[in-house]
């Protein structure tokens, strides 16, 4: 299971000069083992404490913020990001190179984010919770981007941890997918279960 990120666990702005280079190679290996592609245009890259951990160490690089009060106000916005032993949590994004083409595909895909499932082996489908931190529609479009929580009953973790297999997909009038995650991708998400 993933624990949220506490101060004591991140490095200081002078360690994590030293270390960035290879900190940052270990963290692209980790998020390929997380990253499902859901047909051509949609991708769910898992978080965990890890991944989180590598988002606050750059916002802190960047951001030049060493204050006690203004790590706290990084962590405080992604731990929320980080799953608790009973979920998954994921970064859902939409992506189309072609800025026309994504414009127009994005008022197609409105309400997207809420037909995004899990579904472990032997159990019904998990739809999404999205966006619990904002609405990411306007318009009668949706965003690039949504953040999404899946939600885990206690039989569930339990098939996961007997090795049950993984499914995700989307469920939308314009868009369908679905897909077995890989070994590798599942093993690293049984990680993330109580």
């Amino acid at each position: 299971m993933n624990m949220m990120l506490t101060r004591d666990k991140l490095y200081s702005l002078e360690q994590y000069s030293r270390i960035r280079s290879e900190f940052r190679t270990t963290i692209i290996e980790h998020k390929e083992s997380r990253r499902v592609a859901l047909g051509e245009h949609a991708t769910l890259h898992f978080e965990d404490s890890l991944t989180m951990q590598y988002q606050v160490q750059e916002m802190l690089r960047l951001e030049r913020i060493f204050d006690a009060h203004g790590i706290e106000q990084e962590l405080e916005v992604y731990n929320p990001l980080i799953p608790d032993g009973a979920n998954w949590k994921a970064t859902f994004m939409i992506e189309y190179e072609d800025v026309d083409e994504r414009h127009q595909a994005l008022k197609l895909l409105a309400g997207i984010e809420k037909t995004v499932w899990v579904k472990v082996e032997g159990c019904n489908r998990v739809y999404a919770i999205a966006n619990e931190d904002l609405a990411r529609e306007t318009d009668g479009k949706t965003s690039a981007v949504h953040f999404l929580r899946f939600e885990l009953a206690p039989e569930m973790i339990s098939l996961v941890k007997q090795d049950a297999a993984i499914c995700a997909g989307i469920d939308h009038p314009s868009y369908q997918a679905k897909v077995l995650l890989q070994k590798e991708v599942r093993d690293s998400l049984e990680d993330d279960l109580d």
